[in-house]
């Protein structure tokens, strides 16, 4: 057994690395927002140290967190390995905002935080406690990671982590940590070699399964993956189109949320008989729409692309950090201006790339990767730029309340790193009953990114309006039928009945289910399996 300890970064998770530069930053982040009642010593302020010593004591769950980078001679090829001289309180940092605390200030400091690049010299992680927010009732936990850690569900099982799902809050010491010897260049080296020589024996192992029982598996596998590779092929000699949210990027960044009700999502959703994905993608395009407008663009002659990440872990890594993630490349129908439209093209592509498993493209690459010298693998990296025009991420979170040492978790917003030459990412994040959105922006690409939220904002109110609007159109037309053929339609479609606004300052209606005629009640789940849409207000 060796004296030493370290782990080789896979081929994903080294392109995050290679993909940084400068003004690319790339890092994961999220803004949590906390009560700050909790939080607070007697004298007022936060308690950092009673925070630093919670982290403190979860440590052990996440080695990752006191591991540094250190890399394979000649190879060139990064490796995980502990880091000795480890200081928390460098990866922790505390500071306030002035009077009063406003929600555009901690979007301002969040903004030059986020520019920033993690010390490659140090575990890549630092989580900023700011307090002072809402005059002091909030604080604010800004977490950055770099993306060659993790990646969205890895996010998601570490907030489950980083929090508590109790708001009773028990102190507890840390764990001894005892770092393990790191290997020696000389050492990377040999274990590399030895690798080398035992590659042909795996190449037989996989000729001898293409030769056996599980060849026809195989060979249907191969078969996705082939025309996967080749839809991605045709994309490279389509690149997307020039915008004004493309180009070169600036060192800086601006950072803004959205707060959604999950419901009104779930519900439109059901109303629309699509995902919740084809529903963000809809709103997405719709308030890229409006916004290009204003910078006076033709969107509708745009080929403009967005990248979907999508989950490849298996059971094997359940629970790991690491990337293991594919992408989808959606088509925004920016031509159309009837947002229900919208959805019907966006549904029908979603269903195509699920069909054609088109997500085995980047996963086949990336495994391919593992084999590639470092140059192949940068030049590989660089010819992402110009496929795509943004990145769109939705993760699901825990739909019950978080606490950090006993602070109730109000709200988390995810940020994603943008990809060179695309000045917009918006990621999404789902808790406690809201979607919560979070945008990151290139400030020179998208200087005024709080117009962007607004049209966010109006464009999920949009989609909402013209379905009512189509219910209400398909209901009249229904009413004006004989009542044969009404009765004939009730059996194979849900009715529903409408309450209208109370007043002017809600003019939509909500939309609720009525039981069919001869159907089994279910209990009180039944009641959710027919479209329901409701007003309700997005707050930011």
């Amino acid at each position: 057994m060796p004296r030493y300890a370290y782990e080789r970064l896979s081929a994903q998770d080294y392109s995050f690395l290679l993909a940084e530069n400068e003004n690319a930053p790339m890092h994961v982040s999220a803004i949590g927002i906390l009560e700050a009642k909790a939080l607070r010593k007697p004298d007022g302020g936060i308690d950092i140290a009673g925070f630093q010593g919670a982290i403190d004591a979860i440590l052990h769950w996440i080695p990752r967190y006191r591991q540094k980078l250190a890399w394979i001679p000649v190879e060139n090829w990064p490796t995980w390995v502990d880091d000795r001289h480890f200081d928390l309180g460098y990866h922790i940092r505390h500071i306030a905002l002035p009077a009063p605390g406003t929600r555009d200030q901690l979007r301002e400091i969040a903004g030059r935080i986020f520019s920033r690049r993690l010390d490659r010299q140090r575990p890549l992680w630092e989580i900023w406690v700011i307090e002072g927010l809402e005059k002091g009732e909030q604080v604010a936990i800004l977490n950055k990671i770099h993306h060659c850690m993790i990646d969205g569900a890895a996010g998601a099982d570490l907030s489950t982590i980083l929090f508590s799902p109790s708001p009773e809050y028990e102190e507890k010491g840390p764990l001894p940590y005892y770092p393990r010897p790191a290997p020696t260049g000389i050492e990377l080296v040999s274990d590399r070699l030895r690798e080398a020589l035992a590659a042909p024996r795996e190449v037989l192992r996989v000729a001898q399964r293409l030769v056996g029982e599980e060849r026809d598996a195989m060979l249907v596998d191969l078969s996705a993956r082939a025309r996967a590779l080749a839809e991605l092929a045709g994309l490279a000699f389509q690149p997307a189109s020039e915008s004004p949210i493309n180009g070169e990027l600036s060192p800086n960044r601006r950072i803004d949320w959205l707060t959604m009700p999950l419901d009104d999502v779930r519900e439109l959703r059901a109303a629309l008989r699509c995902t919740i994905n084809d529903v963000v993608l809809a709103t997405v395009t719709e308030a890229i729409r409006r916004y290009l407008f204003r910078r006076r663009v033709d969107a509708a002659s745009l080929e403009f692309r967005v990248s979907i990440p999508v989950n490849t872990r298996s059971a094997e890594h359940e629970h790991q950090m690491g990337n293991h993630v594919s992408s989808w490349i959606i088509r925004l129908p920016l031509e159309k201006k009837d947002p229900l439209d919208q959805v019907d093209a966006i549904r029908a592509q979603t269903a195509e790339r699920k069909q054609s498993n088109s997500a085995l493209a980047l996963d086949t690459v990336m495994k391919a990767a593992e084999f590639l010298p470092v140059g192949l693998l940068k030049r590989g990296v660089g010819l992402v730029q110009g496929q795509v025009n943004t990145i769109v991420t939705n993760v699901p979170g825990p739909q019950f309340p978080l606490y950090s040492v006993g602070a109730r978790l109000l709200g988390m917003y995810p940020i994603v790193p943008l990809i060179p030459g695309c000045g917009l990412g918006i990621a999404l994040f789902s808790y406690e009953g809201k979607l919560c959105w979070g945008f990151n922006a290139d400030h020179q690409l998208i200087p005024n990114l709080e117009d962007l939220t607004a049209d966010v904002r109006a464009a999920f109110e949009s989609l909402r309006k013209a379905a009512v609007s189509r219910f209400m159109a398909r209901r009249t037309a229904s009413s004006e039928q004989p009542d044969a053929g009404a009765a004939a339609r009730s059996a194979e479609e849900p009715t529903a009945r409408i309450e209208p606004a109370r007043s002017a300052e809600e003019p939509a209606a909500r939309i609720e289910p009525a039981p069919r005629t001869g159907s089994r009640s279910r209990g009180p789940a039944a009641s959710r399996t027919e479209p329901v849409l409701k007003e309700t207000a997005i707050s930011s």
